[in-house]
């Protein structure tokens, strides 16, 4: 049983982490015991369809309380979740290219049927980049067009999509990923245009996912220099409060990117990012690697509540987010693979297969 502390445990509620294999290991169990919010899962932890739906409900049952299971299944280039029964969706730039507001809705209720199937709540798509720099080596193909107008309509629905099929979407990289020569995976990216260009591209996806009512953004750990020069968005009030709350008046849940990664962990410590991330607005934390930073993570917000750094009122912001994605999509501990392969999961694959083959998506929807 947990002796953390009631402060700890409110404060490791801001927490999604990763762990290291297909097993529930003793310090993921620990940090399940003292309150974190879910987890994430990689290649790392799943296997075939059958593995992967074992795996999500010993999470689950383990956890013995709601507890959000996460993953990254964009379609094309970027899926945990690979061969049959799970099908292989083309990439969001074909999907931007071929397909419809119809289409991409299609897709999105056929990942949620999959991803429901095996246990997972929450998925870390779509893409709402817009992709202007073709020299960009991270997002490219993940995103659905060049045109802003094209990504807010294809990424909307891709969302609603998700969300009719029980499982969160989260639409990424708040303010904007697409026109990055760098890669935030190893670097610190920057983005050097104005707040008029970025409200005229960049911004108007997450504007209509915003206004559309889906669950979640997150954020990018990029640069914006004319928001807040030399503070990456995921750290930033200026971006996160004043431009996505006040200006586009988001209140979903918005979660951080990984802050294992080296745009962040190379310029900061991971305690310092989740402090600064905390008083900027991030609702979610995800930490997806090693035991030892997640701990250092969460002791850092617990310290700096103590100290009246954070307010405590922003982490009740943050619970009230979080709360109400929980009621809509956490799921119980449970195994749909059957479902798989099912009459209606043939019809979304069969149908959007008929569409990339050169048909009118209307004519196969069901």
């Amino acid at each position: 049983m947990t002796t953390a502390s009631a402060l700890y445990r409110d404060c490791a509620r801001l927490f999604m982490v990763g762990f290291p294999g297909p097993r529930v290991d003793p310090e993921f169990a620990s940090l399940m015991d003292d309150g974190i919010f879910g987890a994430i899962l990689f290649k790392r932890n799943v296997g075939t369809a059958q593995e992967t739906a074992t795996l999500c409900r010993e999470v689950k049952q383990r956890a013995g309380r709601p507890f959000i299971l996460s993953v990254d299944q964009e379609g094309g280039r970027v899926a945990r979740l690979r061969g049959a029964p799970f099908t292989a969706l083309p990439s969001m730039r074909e999907l931007g290219q071929r397909g419809t507001e119809a289409t991409a809705e299609r897709v999105g209720r056929l990942l949620a049927h999959e991803l429901r199937a095996v246990g997972f709540d929450w998925d870390f798509a779509p893409v709402l980049d817009v992709d202007t720099n073709p020299a960009n080596p991270v997002i490219g193909d993940r995103s659905f067009s060049r045109d802003a107008e094209v990504v807010a309509r294809l990424g909307v629905a891709l969302g609603r999509g998700l969300e009719a099929g029980g499982v969160a979407s989260c639409g990424k990289h708040f303010p904007g990923h697409g026109d990055t020569t760098t890669d935030s995976h190893l670097t610190l990216p920057r983005l050097p245009h104005d707040l008029e260009r970025l409200r005229r591209v960049e911004l108007v996806p997450f504007r209509a996912f915003g206004q559309a009512g889906l669950a979640s953004l997150m954020t990018a750990h990029v640069l914006f220099d004319a928001i807040e020069p030399g503070v990456p968005a995921t750290m930033s009030h200026k971006v996160l409060h004043g431009v996505l709350r006040q200006e586009l008046g988001f209140d979903g849940v918005l979660v951080s990117d990984d802050l294992e990664m080296k745009a962040i962990a190379d310029h900061y410590s991971v305690e310092e990012a989740a402090v600064l991330g905390t008083l900027a607005g991030v609702d979610l934390f995800l930490v997806c690697h090693r035991w030892d930073v997640q701990r250092k993570a969460i002791e850092a917000v617990v310290k700096a509540v103590e100290s009246g750094r954070i307010p405590r009122e922003r982490i009740t912001e943050a619970h009230r987010r979080l709360s109400q994605l929980e009621a809509r999509f956490a799921h119980p501990p449970e195994d749909r693979v059957a479902t798989l392969g099912s009459a209606e999961h043939r019809a979304l694959a069969q149908g959007l297969a008929s569409t990339f083959a050169g048909k009118d998506p209307t004519e196969v929807l069901t």
